[in-house]
């Protein structure tokens, strides 16, 4: 029974993932429309910020940690919306959309070939994947293979974003920019997923629900 993978049942697997999206796009982006709206694009773009703040620092008091991907969209989010408001440019601001991807196209790429990918971090942080308790090399290869796999999905979407921002005006953007990266991150997803599942049954590996 030790050499298996497991995961939250799906009720609890919809909340986590959920919650996860939530707090990384959902919540900066309706702060930062609704603080538009309400008083400026300066007002707005502070609201995000805030709120990414705000999230980084209930994660850290609740759980002891920050996701990884958490503090880099800060840490990038806060340079880009100090330059946006300090120069008046709009589309510096909007960089952060490219930018963010290629960051973290780099972060995945070079932690693929290492002990620790970066996805195998991740799944167990934004969807409470549990490991087998005895380190199976065949599933370590699909964690650095996966890895390699997002880093290629964040730099050809940082290039898609690019394209967009140099020929789009700032609310098409937005809009088919949202359209990309949900399309393009979800097939992703689905490639991973079935990916994986070769990888179990290559290997015999089980799959099982946690207990409620």
């Amino acid at each position: 029974m030790a050499d298996h993978l497991e995961m939250p049942r799906p009720a609890q697997l919809v909340r986590t993932t959920g919650w996860s999206l939530i707090e990384s796009v959902g919540l900066p982006v309706t702060a930062l429309a609704l603080g538009a709206w309400l008083w400026g694009r300066d007002a707005g773009l502070l609201a995000g910020l805030a709120v990414v703040w705000i999230t980084a620092a209930v994660r850290k008091i609740r759980s002891g940690s920050v996701p990884s991907l958490l503090i880099i969209s800060a840490i990038l989010l806060t340079v880009q919306t100090a330059i946006a408001i300090c120069t008046g440019q709009l589309w510096i601001f909007l960089l952060h959309f490219p930018a963010g991807n290629l960051a973290l196209g780099i972060l995945f790429a070079r932690t693929a070939s290492g002990p620790n990918p970066i996805i195998a971090r991740l799944a167990a942080e934004v969807v409470a994947l549990r490991q087998p308790t005895t380190p199976h090399p065949g599933l370590h290869r699909f964690f650095q293979g996966a890895t390699w796999l997002w880093a290629a999905i964040f730099v050809l979407l940082s290039l898609i974003l690019a394209l967009l921002l140099a020929t789009q005006p700032t609310a098409s953007f937005l809009v088919i920019s949202t359209i990309a990266t949900v399309v393009i991150i979800a097939a992703g997803a689905a490639v991973s997923a079935l990916w994986l599942r070769v990888v179990l049954r290559k290997h015999g590996l089980g799959f099982r629900f946690a207990a409620a």
